[in-house]
């Protein structure tokens, strides 16, 4: 601990060697807000063309710019809004908040001065994607629903497992190593109906990024990528409504003010009802979900404004009176921003995070309910030491509360009695800081480091295994099998079970060839101390999240990437070209038979193994004129490997590495968007990416009359290539300028041409002719939509 904190010492005197004070300067600052509703807004730009320099709104909408004395023209420009000037004389520090005005007669013309799709050459921040919740709304609906993680799945790197599966995989990383970060708070699961619709009503959201690699060191605890999301404040100016009925599902949203230009509120609502159709056809199966966006947003004086924001969501899925599965998440979050000065901003957030997920077995008796729960405390500040140096830190504690499952008796008069699992416990402080300096006018660079800690907490009572080995190799069988505990030991609620302490550095580098064309390079290290313990391919899915300890180790990621990136014709045309590898150390493998259901021994089935991925992904954008999109095209490998831990032992496949449930070798995605007049628009996403890695039989034998199918090795079969394409079209009726009413229709089609492509294959003896066969199973083929948006 004492070396960890010595290497800590060093990179401050390190970090702060490279920070100098020039000659003075004066400091303008402020916030940009859209003068409509009053709604900050993120990643603004704030140019100087005097001196070639500038900066961009942060996620609160501030900015601070640090100039030599003298006469400038403050140039302040976003997508869809009217560039604002000011001439300014800079003789002290001023404030200039901006509040900016739409701009639907110049739009084209501020693309082309400023476009913001673009790649910006010398920020050094690549493997990074932002998305406008007004481009994602341009995109073909899903049933009739935008959506932020089908959006997504349009970027290079970022895929998900198939249709009927649960959240997205980046870059080869598994779904539960991606941080989702719903204003600041943590989502444990991103999507409902399995991965059919997100957990994100559009409407709410402003903001979205996503972080796959070069990712800044104020995250931690994921090991894949960070996805970051925003909801809006509010209109603080008057009161609107808007939302949309479609076939499938419907949704609503209101904001206005609370005090006039200070204080705003939201309250957005979505819900979905296909299955009361299926009760008018007399089916007793049911799929269905709902989720509640809330905000309350209200500024006390220039330097000081509080947020108060909320999530709450929830599926159901049954099946006749067998089988019901329930989950969603809750969160909520208060924020406080503060401004100590016109250089030092600061947000201060306590963050509530819940997740619950339930099962009711009919079939065999039980309900089974789980979850987790986390207490968040996060103290941010951003500090503009100049115009080329910018400094950012803070800590972060956060208090986890599991519970890997409650077993109750579906039938009260069974006289069974409940059974709760062991609770778990867990601490995650750390803290951090980085720097974003700009070394010359070719290089810049973002460097920092993250410190977490993370303390297992009782009160639970451990096994204690021979060797310290809670499976063990069974050499006669040549199989992995349940240890057998030779004892236990008792923990209090506050002992500490494991602890482990990791320093996680992070480098980014951007290199300017000339005005059109940059190199970048990066490196990540990050440590995630979660595991989803999950079988989503079991008929009884199971989705429990459990702590490190001393059997499940922390996973490690190390990351490399480099990139080259292009601008042509002034923006006009973008070209984006990374290549990465990385490595995970710790990954979990589950043994051959792992029994996860009601296993409170979970670390009896289950080895610590390791991960790797690499590839190439390009991205080509086309931002101007009346059609634009992007096509991107991932080429990539995801493995992992469990060996042996002694020479006798064969490891999982045989110590070999195979490929994970989410290898795709190719990935291709082409989107585009045409605006064909005032009232049509029209939008397309064609998908194709190899099948879905499985393990097919590859023989069989008879025993008692029984045919018994054998298998090879894991995950070296596919299921067949994947492809469809999605459209939509909107029509956008001429407004009555009598009524403030804007409407319109979104008419889409999924899959168009009813691709059948297979969500699983499986294999069976015809009982007529006795031959075996495989079944494909399709979950969807053409699903076309239609909904109506409006708002007032």
């Amino acid at each position: 601990m004492f070396t960890n904190f010595r290497q800590v010492s060093i990179f401050l005197v390190f970090l702060f060697s490279f920070i100098g004070y020039s000659q003075e300067k004066f400091t303008i600052s402020g916030t940009v807000k859209d003068s409509l509703s009053g709604e900050t807004l993120i990643g603004v730009t704030i140019a100087i063309p005097e001196l070639k320099t500038g900066t961009t709104t942060n996620e609160y909408g501030f900015y601070s710019l640090t100039l030599p004395k003298g006469e400038y023209t403050v140039w302040v420009s976003y997508i869809g809004f009217s560039d604002f000037y000011q001439k300014i004389t800079l003789t002290s520090n001023q404030k200039i908040n901006v509040d900016l005005k739409e701009s639907l007669e110049n739009l084209q013309e501020v693309i082309v001065t400023d476009n913001p799709n673009k790649v910006v050459l010398d920020k050094p921040e690549m493997s990074t994607h932002k998305i406008t919740a007004a481009t994602i709304k341009k995109m073909p609906a899903v049933m009739g629903e935008t959506d932020i993680l089908k959006s997504i799945l349009t970027l290079p790197g970022v895929t998900n497992a198939g249709e009927g599966q649960s959240g997205f995989n980046v870059r080869g990383g598994a779904a539960d190593q991606n941080l989702v970060l719903l204003d600041e708070a943590t989502l444990y699961n991103s999507s409902h109906l399995f991965g059919f619709f997100s957990v994100f009503n559009t409407d709410a959201i402003k903001d979205i990024k996503l972080y796959k690699g070069g990712i800044p060191s104020r995250f931690g605890g994921r090991v894949a990528s960070v996805l970051e999301i925003y909801q809006k404040d509010g209109n603080n100016t008057g009161f609107h409504v808007n939302g949309g009925i479609g076939v499938i599902s419907s949704r609503l949203l209101a904001e206005g003010p609370i005090v006039k230009d200070k204080g705003s509120f939201l309250f957005a609502g979505r819900s979905s009802y296909a299955h009361l159709f299926l009760k008018l056809a007399d089916n007793d199966n049911s799929a269905y979900f709902y989720d509640l966006n809330t905000k309350l947003s209200y500024q006390l004086n220039d330097n000081n404004s509080l947020f108060l924001s909320g999530y709450f969501g929830r599926d159901v899925f049954s099946l006749s009176d067998s089988f019901k599965n329930t989950y969603g998440n809750s969160v909520f979050n208060l924020r406080w921003n503060h401004l100590y000065s016109d250089k030092l901003f600061s947000n201060l957030s306590l963050i509530y995070s819940d997740y619950y997920y339930g099962l009711t077995l009919n079939f065999v008796g039980f309900n089974w309910d789980s979850g987790i729960k986390n207490y968040n405390l996060k103290y941010d500040f951003k500090h503009y030491l100049s115009d080329k140096t910018k400094l950012f830190y803070g800590v972060n504690a956060i208090y986890y509360d599991f519970n890997p499952g409650e077993i109750n008796p579906t039938d009260d008069s069974s006289g069974i009695n409940p059974d709760q699992l062991a609770k778990k416990y867990a601490f995650e402080p750390s803290f951090y800081i980085d720097s974003e300096q700009k070394i010359s006018d070719k290089l810049s660079v973002n460097y920092g480091l993250r410190y977490s800690l993370f303390y297992r907490l009782g009160d639970e009572e451990i096994n204690l295994y021979e060797n310290n080995q809670a499976v063990v190799f069974n050499e006669d069988f040549q199989i992995y099998e349940k240890a057998t505990p030779i004892g236990t030991k008792k923990y209090g609620k506050n002992d500490i079970i494991s602890q482990f302490g990791n320093l996680e550095p992070r480098l980014a580098l951007a290199y300017t060839l000339n005005q059109k064309s940059s190199l970048k390079a990066s490196y990540n290290r990050m440590t995630q101390y979660l595991h989803l313990i999950s079988n989503t391919q079991s008929p009884t899915p199971l989705d429990v999240w459990t702590p490190s300890d001393d059997y499940l180790k922390p996973q490690i990621l190390d990351q490399i990437a480099f990139g080259y990136f292009r601008n042509f014709k002034n923006g006009a045309y973008s070209l984006e070209a990374e290549t990465f590898f990385k490595k995970v150390k710790n990954r979990l493998d589950y043994i051959d038979g792992a029994d996860l259901i009601a296993n409170d021994d979970i670390e009896q089935v289950v080895l610590n193994g390791e991960a790797r991925a690499y590839g190439l992904e390009l991205l080509v954008r086309k931002n101007n004129g009346k059609l634009t999109g992007w096509l991107s095209y991932t080429l990539s490998r995801s493995e992992q490997r469990t060996p042996g831990r002694t020479a006798e032992e064969t490891g999982i496949n045989n110590g070999e590495w195979y490929k994970t449930g989410w290898d795709k070798l190719h990935n291709l995605s082409v989107t585009s968007m045409y605006q064909l007049n005032e009232k049509w628009s029209f939008s397309s996403i064609f998908t194709l990416q190899s099948g879905q890695p499985v393990t097919y039989p590859n023989g069989q034998y008879q025993y008692q009359g029984i045919m018994v199918p054998t298998y090879g090795l894991r995950n070296e079969n596919r299921l067949p290539t994947y492809h469809r394409l999605d459209v939509s079209a909107t029509l956008v009726p001429e407004k009555n300028k009598n009524r403030n009413w804007y409407g319109e229709w979104v008419f889409g089609i999924y899959n168009i041409y009813s691709r059948k492509n297979a969500a699983s294959m499986s294999f069976r003896q015809n009982q007529d002719s006795g031959n075996n066969e495989a079944v494909r199973l399709s979950i969807f083929g053409i699903v076309p939509s239609v909904t109506y948006n409006f708002k007032f």
